[in-house]
Order: structure tokens, then C-alpha cells, then sequence
């Protein structure tokens, strides 16, 4: 066997996750950490909240179901193994994400709604896409769907919204960050895997390249969508300011100040930020971007 999984086994998962960087950690974060409380008291920010932490829940139940749909698909027992581990990374960051719209206030009784409520349509297309070719056992059309679009695309997102609430909402920014350090490794498990397969089956390229260009559309879509949803920044900065609270420093993602883009300025460095990175990750499997199209309605 190659040593294309090596860091990936079960021990390396062991000592770097659970014992690692989310030791004494309670749904992801400190266990005395709360959701500020003008997040709580204020309509506004509360709703953008649940709005996006809804995606993450819609995303991670995705995860979820194709890394574990993948095990008995894979083709050699190391990836089964490595997506074992995927799989339960996948089911904490749901259960994550889900406790905090409890946090929010939403009641278990209503989540299943709220989620129905929020959930954007781009993301829960793509998933359907993805969750198809799993249930069709394709191996590798499900790990580059799962480990290197959606995870691939995403984590510059997460990245995004940890710098974001660095300051203004550490608890979020916590579970985020452990969140991260979960997608690295199945973003590098998917471009290493992929990557050995092109080349051992070349006659999968162009499928490959068909896959990525279908799935990335519902994704680039689910990222706009998001940005262009919810208060501006000068408007959150307004809410902040009325409610006696003091503005804090300034947080900044790719050169750009976040609480003072504009929703346009957001969207494109993200959309540069994640096509710059995902193209130079699909150069290192093997295989070339191909531009999405809007799907026929």
C-alpha cells in the first residue's frame, strides 16, 4: 500500500482531534462560553445568525451522509478507515452547529422547520447531487464531490467567518476554528486519494472534470446568495452603536476591513479567494476547473 493516507490513520486522529485541539471543549467551545447577548436580544442579528448557521447544519448533514455512504464504496481498507474518522468529524460539526441554534433560541421541537425555513436551495440541490453518486457506490465521484468540492469550497468560508467573529463572538470563533482543523485533513485525504486514482484510472478525468463543473455551480451560488442575505456591516455597526455597545477593532480576511465591505466587495474576494485555492487544489489532482454554467431550470 501506498503511503498516501500516511498521518490519516485512526492513532493520528486520536492524538490530533479528541485529544488534540478539542480536549476540554464542550460542543466545540469553551465550556463557559455564551452567544453575546445583543446576537440574543437583537432581531436582526439573531435571524442572520440562525440563517447561517442553518447552512452549516444543511452542509454538514451532507458531510455526514456521504462520508459514511463511502466506507463500504472505498476501494481499500485505509480509506475506509480514514473516512470512519471522517465520518464521526462530520456528525460533531452537525451536532455543533445544531446546539448552537439551540443557543439561539431555537426550540428543539421547531429545528427540523427552521431549518426547512432557511436552508438554501443551492446547497440542498448540490446535496442531492452528491448523495446520488453515494448511493450509487462511484467512490470517486463521491469523495471529489464531498472531499474536495464541498470541503474544499467551504473552507474558505469558515475561514471567513472566523476572522469575522474573532473578536465580537469568540464562542462561535472557537468552534469554528476546531471546524477547520477537521476540514484540513479531509480536504488534503481528498486531493491525495483523487489524486492517486486519476492517475491509476485516467479514463475518469473527464467525469471528474463534469462532476466538479455541475457541483460547483450550486455551491459559488450558495456562497452569493449567503452574502448578499442579512444587514450590511454598516448596519450591524448602526444596531451596535444603538445599543450602548462600543465598536471593536477592526477584523480583516484577505486584505479587506469585514465590518466595512459592502456585500459585492465580500462576494467577489471570497468567490476569487475560493477559486484561486480550489483550482490550484485540482491542478495538484490532476485535473482542470471547468467554469459552471447556470443548470438548465
Amino acid at each position: 500500500m501506498t503511503d498516501f493516507l500516511k498521518g490519516y490513520d485512526i492513532q493520528y486522529w486520536l492524538e490530533s482531534c479528541p485529544q488534540g485541539y478539542l480536549e476540554d471543549t464542550q460542543y466545540g467551545h469553551g465550556a463557559s462560553a455564551r452567544e453575546p447577548d445583543l446576537v440574543l436580544e437583537n432581531p436582526t442579528l439573531r435571524e442572520q445568525a440562525i440563517g447561517t448557521t442553518v447552512q452549516l447544519v444543511v452542509g454538514e448533514r451532507c458531510a455526514l451522509a456521504a462520508s459514511s455512504g463511502l466506507i463500504n464504496a472505498a476501494p481499500d481498507e485505509a480509506s475506509k478507515r480514514f473516512l470512519a474518522t471522517q465520518t464521526l468529524d462530520e456528525a460533531r460539526h452537525v451536532e455543533v452547529f445544531t446546539h448552537r441554534l439551540y443557543d439561539l433560541g431555537v426550540k428543539k421541537g421547531e429545528l427540523e422547520d427552521v431549518i426547512a425555513q432557511y436552508a438554501n436551495p443551492n446547497l440542498v440541490h448540490f446535496a442531492e447531487l452528491l448523495l446520488e453518486r453515494v448511493d450509487a457506490k462511484d467512490f470517486v465521484a463521491g469523495v471529489v464531490g464531498q472531499n474536495v468540492v464541498l470541503e474544499g469550497m467551504a473552507f474558505n468560508v469558515f475561514e471567513m467567518l472566523q476572522a469575522a467573529n474573532r473578536e465580537t463572538n469568540p464562542k462561535f470563533a472557537q468552534t469554528l476554528a476546531g471546524t477547520i482543523a477537521d476540514e484540513r485533513r479531509h480536504v488534503g485525504f481528498g486531493e491525495n486519494r483523487i489524486g492517486s486514482l486519476v492517475r491509476e484510472h485516467p479514463e475518469r478525468k473527464r467525469d471528474i472534470e463534469q462532476l466538479q463543473k455541475e457541483m460547483s455551480y450550486f455551491m459559488l451560488a450558495t456562497f452569493g446568495d449567503q452574502m448578499r442575505q442579512g444587514p450590511t456591516p454598516e448596519q450591524v455597526s448602526e444596531i451596535v452603536t444603538a445599543s450602548g455597545g462600543t465598536p471593536v477593532r477592526q477584523a480583516e480576511w484577505q486584505g479587506l476591513k469585514l465590518s466595512e465591505a459592502a456585500p459585492e466587495e465580500l462576494e467577489a474576494v471570497l468567490g476569487d479567494t475560493i477559486l484561486k485555492e480550489f483550482k490550484l487544489r485540482l491542478e495538484r489532482i490532476g485535473i482542470e476547473y471547468q467554469t459552471p454554467e447556470r443548470p438548465a431550470a
